[in-house]
């Protein structure tokens, strides 16, 4: 039985509250198209809950929304270019928008206040949904003073969510591969669930953030999954209906050896004319079904996924190969960088992890079809609390790259613990590679918009609250605000979410919860680095649960993740001088500063070099010394963090104060396992005491 109507679902950044501005005034739409549709509805919506009311002008069979004349006064109209005579103040602002002749593309809008008259105009129905959610998180402020005409438009071209859910429950990661809010959404026990009703709202609130685009099954594909794409393609076509009057494009995980396992091909070679021809002709029935399908998603010849490699052909003839059979329907495939030797020897210490995908890929710059997109984890290993960022992003300018971030935290607390990643994503979308105004956010943007984007793995179940944590809602919300505008404050985007998500109760203090959730979460992430591991350092984690202190845990392991910690230092040599040479995967001036032990900076120091313990950093404190400081005030901090939410007991909703004590109580326990842990460690390797007689067990 399928349900159409999502039961006792948080409506996270959009309450009916977030609506009551607009839906108190008198709107015109105007335009013609499914997304206007969609526009329409929700404007209608709002309005027969606060009392306003719609019109509508689109094409000579439509009448009003509500029956009545379209020519009415109108406070806000969302009208496209296009869509003929405007409303007086409307048609000022097109026409000034026509002689300046700057494009909005499909997905941009341009909002004034006119007059009285609040004015969203697009040249796309996409534009006009996106203009209809920026005017929900302006509220009432997008009715007050006059707006000059200022246009919006993403800076990336896609934005996409990746899922990694398993259709079938996994017998080791469960129904959703790291995964910490529940099932999927879109799968239960081998088959698509029945509540549409959810997906329809997930579908809203990514629309909501600026998300355009879905990967809904995971890049480790099994048995089951790989069946998505021929026989079970209705599943996949279904959760693309609910999707696409909101604006997102499905696409799929697909197991490179699909011609062997769907098609019963001898091969899955790249050059094989068999395979090719299987691929073209299988691409095509996908279309034919799901004509706005966004194209593949691939992980060959990573942790035991299949690939090119098998018969001696690199990952640009693999990539190409489905490139080929998706360019006549304009879509892409993307192609995983996250691709290294999970089966090293821990002796050899001339094995680098971190060289793995600079090693594989820079070296084919250029041999990439233009709708290959190579899809970069933004730091050299595997999403750890604090890497620098992947030298491939910089290496590789012949080619699409798109930058992968993970809204689920897999190694920042697994949504237990209260971790805003928005500030460490804008450092990285922000960092200049080569020392200029050239910035990862460019790279990911392309020079012409035709960059390969922003893509992230989705934090999202069917818990209750979406994230399982109510706090983590923050970070679905900030990627999307971040790949729409990369330059937003994370600070800003981090108040609109609070705004949005916690509207206030009449007899409440918006201004203490607003201050409250800030001193949360605006430096949370630092706080989680500094009670888990110091200095860049990585991996300190319980091995394959990732949650939870093990210092040594994969210290000695065939995945290749080092501390090197011995009794008279600690780090990783990447140096050219005397390590693995990974510096020397950076173009100038971070080649140089990360080769220096004196330039290098502190945060990143231990991912570089090994050094004494006795080292001073920049900061003026020892290595040994900042590993005990941080570790106790991590936990400090965490406990005021509990501290600080308890005094919104009554001011924000109690199923919500409750969800979150209840995983601030889990954060304080885990941050003094960590911290009694680690300082432990380090104290019994070095033998040098805390400088402030603190108890380390």
């Amino acid at each position: 039985m399928t349900t159409d109507r999502p039961v006792d679902v948080h409506p996270a950044w959009l309450p009916p509250e977030a609506f009551r501005a607009l839906g108190a005034r008198r709107t015109l739409v105007c335009g013609a198209g499914p997304l206007v549709e969609t526009v329409l509805r929700e404007v209608t919506a709002a309005c027969a809950r606060y009392g306003g009311n719609v019109r509508r002008r689109g094409p000579a069979t439509a009448g009003p929304a509500d029956g009545r004349p379209d020519d009415g006064p109108a406070d806000l109209v969302f009208a496209l270019a296009t869509a003929g005579p405007l409303p007086a103040g409307a048609e000022e602002v097109a026409a000034e928008h026509r002689r300046g002749r700057e494009a909005l593309g499909a997905e941009g809008f341009l909002l004034a206040r006119r007059a009285g008259v609040t004015v969203v105009l697009a040249e796309e129905p996409a534009g006009l949904l996106y203009g209809l959610f920026h005017v929900v998180r302006l509220g009432e402020s997008a009715f007050g003073a006059g707006r000059p005409p200022q246009a919006h438009r993403p800076a990336m071209r896609r934005r996409m969510l990746d899922h990694w859910d398993n259709v079938d429950v996994h017998p080791v990661m469960g129904q959703v591969e790291r995964g910490y809010a529940g099932g999927s959404i879109f799968w239960r026990d081998g088959a698509p669930r029945g509540d549409l009703g959810r997906i329809r709202a997930y579908g809203r609130l990514l629309a909501a953030a600026g998300v355009n685009a879905v990967s809904v099954n995971n890049v480790n594909v099994h048995g089951t999954e790989a069946r998505l794409l021929t026989d079970r393609l209705g599943d996949v076509a279904a959760i693309a209906d609910l999707l696409r009057p909101y604006g997102i494009r499905v696409h799929l995980s697909v197991t490179f050896a699909a011609p062997v396992v769907l098609g019963g091909l001898p091969t899955a070679d790249p050059l094989d004319g068999r395979v090719r021809a299987w691929w073209a002709a299988t691409t095509r029935q996908v279309y034919d079904r799901i004509p706005d399908f966004g194209g593949y998603l691939v992980k060959a010849d990573s942790e035991g996924q299949p690939g090119p490699f098998s018969y001696g052909r690199d990952h640009a003839d693999g990539a190409n190969l489905l490139a080929d059979a998706l360019a006549p329907f304009d879509g892409v495939v993307h192609w995983r960088a996250f691709v290294y030797n999970h089966r090293q020897d821990w002796r050899d210490r001339s094995t680098d992890r971190a060289r793995a995908a600079f090693d594989h890929f820079a070296p084919l710059d250029g041999r990439f079809r233009p709708n290959v997109v190579v899809q970069v984890k933004h730091g050299p290993i595997d999403f750890q609390v604090r890497e620098p960022v992947s030298p491939v992003l910089a290496a590789m300018p012949a080619t699409r790259l798109a930058v992968e971030f993970q809204v689920t935290q897999e190694y920042t607390g697994q949504q237990r613990h209260v971790c805003y990643l928005g500030p460490w994503w804008s450092e990285v979308l922000r960092f200049a590679p080569w020392g200029d105004d050239r910035t990862v956010a460019g790279v990911a943007a392309g020079e012409r918009g035709d960059g390969g984007g922003l893509v992230a793995v989705s934090n999202v179940g069917d818990d209750p609250f979406w994230t399982g944590h109510p706090l983590a809602q923050a970070n679905l919300y900030a990627f999307g605000r971040l790949a729409w505008d990369p330059r937003l404050d994370p600070a800003a985007v981090l108040d609109e979410w609070i705004d949005l998500t916690f509207p206030p109760a009449p007899d409440g203090d918006p201004d203490l919860v607003r201050r409250t959730l800030h001193e949360l979460m605006d430096d949370s992430w630092r706080t989680y680095e500094r009670y888990t591991a110091p200095l860049g350092v990585g991996f300190m984690v319980r091995p394959g649960l990732h949650y939870g202190p093990d210092v040594d845990g994969y210290e000695y392991s065939r995945w290749g993740t080092y501390h090197f910690a011995d009794r008279d230092g600690v780090g990783v040599d990447r140096t050219r001088a005397s390590g693995t040479g990974f510096t020397g995967q950076y173009p100038p001036p971070w080649s140089e500063i990360y080769e220096s032990v004196e330039r290098c900076p502190d945060e990143l120091l231990l991912f570089f070099h090994h050094v004494p313990y006795g080292h001073v950093l920049r900061s003026g404190s020892t290595v040994i010394q900042h590993i005990y400081d941080t570790h106790f005030a991590g936990v400090e901090q965490v406990h005021a963090m509990r501290r600080r939410w308890d005094a919104l007991s009554g001011l924000v909703d109690r199923a919500l104060h409750d969800r979150v004590r209840e995983r601030l109580d889990e954060q304080v326990r885990c941050a003094q396992e960590w911290r009694d842990q680690v300082n432990a460690y380090f104290f019994r390797k070095s033998g040098v005491p805390d400088a402030r007689g603190r108890r380390i067990h």
